[in-house]
């Protein structure tokens, strides 16, 4: 599906024609020759319409033929039935500006960061390109920053329920929050490079107004950067601290258990000396019945005090 939007007197406006757009987003599903024909109208290479379209595609930028590409990875959340997948991914969004300095973005999947830039692109200022992308990475960055306080409030809720159940399916959702964390430090790495490397070589040929908003914009990737990591960290932690907990209680169980055991087999220790075919003093008493009774009480008795004052139940 191909959008095209138009800014006229601070308005946004839906238009039929991408030539006279301000901004053409554009995401699945794509109809037969859609591409091909946006390529054609815009003067766009058909390769760098395309490349988003895998996922797996890594955060960079490049010119051909004039038409600057810049991939960006922006975080989903995970649609997959499997309940091992992380709740979070990151996909690659493409930015791009033609020679005729509009902005095509183009999407593997519907994502939040584009639905901001819409919901704002009325304020934006269509003859500036290079403000309307460091926009719409500054979105990306917001996106992240709020996915990662969802993902670390879920974090300390499964966290306060392993207080006190301390059962695999808690551990199971730490490991799913954990592969997205994992995601997103891998994202926002490139996503920080990528910002450093345009910066650097002044890729978008950027005024001061718009060089000092990308600087700050370095700084935002490294502060949800330094945010990921920590939240993986702490993580790492609980997780291991977790593990070591249901360890500690599973050899308390076993050793209060093998106490138990130890007391249940003393009464049938002393039964069955009783119960041997040989004479045994006292057999032939009229008490005779209440002598293994009375001695299996005393020393298992003796032997739960003994096991109590080790603090072995």
């Amino acid at each position: 599906m191909i959008q095209s939007f138009k800014n006229i007197n601070r308005q946004t406006l839906e238009v039929q024609q991408t030539e006279g757009a301000n901004w053409i987003n554009v995401t699945p599903p794509f109809q037969e020759n859609e591409i091909d024909n946006l390529s054609a109208t815009l003067n766009i290479p058909r390769d760098l319409l395309t490349d988003t379209l895998d996922i797996e595609e890594r955060a960079r930028y490049e010119i051909e033929d004039g038409v600057k590409l810049i991939i960006i990875k922006t975080p989903v959340e995970n649609k997959s039935l499997n309940e091992s997948d992380a709740d979070y991914v990151t996909i690659p969004i493409s930015i791009i500006i033609t020679e005729r300095n509009q902005v095509v973005t183009v999407n593997s999947f519907e994502n939040v960061a584009i639905r901001r830039f819409l919901n704002t692109f009325a304020k934006r200022h269509p003859e500036r390109p290079n403000m309307m992308v460091l926009k719409i990475m500054e979105k990306v960055v917001m996106d992240f920053m709020e996915v990662l306080k969802e993902i670390n409030h879920r974090r300390n809720i499964l966290e306060q329920k392993l207080y006190d159940s301390n059962r695999n399916e808690e551990l199971l959702y730490l490991m799913r929050v954990q592969k997205s964390l994992v995601y997103f430090v891998t994202a926002l790495r490139s996503n920080e490079l990528l910002l450093m490397k345009m910066e650097r070589t002044n890729f978008l040929n950027a005024d001061e107004e718009e060089r000092e908003f990308l600087s700050d914009l370095v700084v935002e990737y490294s502060q949800a950067l330094e945010m990921a990591n920590t939240y993986t960290n702490i993580l790492i932690s609980t997780m291991d601290a977790f593990a070591s907990i249901i360890n500690n209680n599973m050899n308390l169980v076993m050793k209060r258990l093998t106490s138990i055991t130890i007391l249940i087999s003393l009464p049938t220790l002393i039964a069955s000396f009783f119960g041997m075919n040989v004479e045994i003093p006292y057999a032939t008493g009229p008490h005779s019945f209440y002598l293994p009774i009375l001695l299996s009480v005393i020393v298992s008795a003796f032997v739960s005090f003994y096991f109590n004052k080790k603090r072995w139940f």
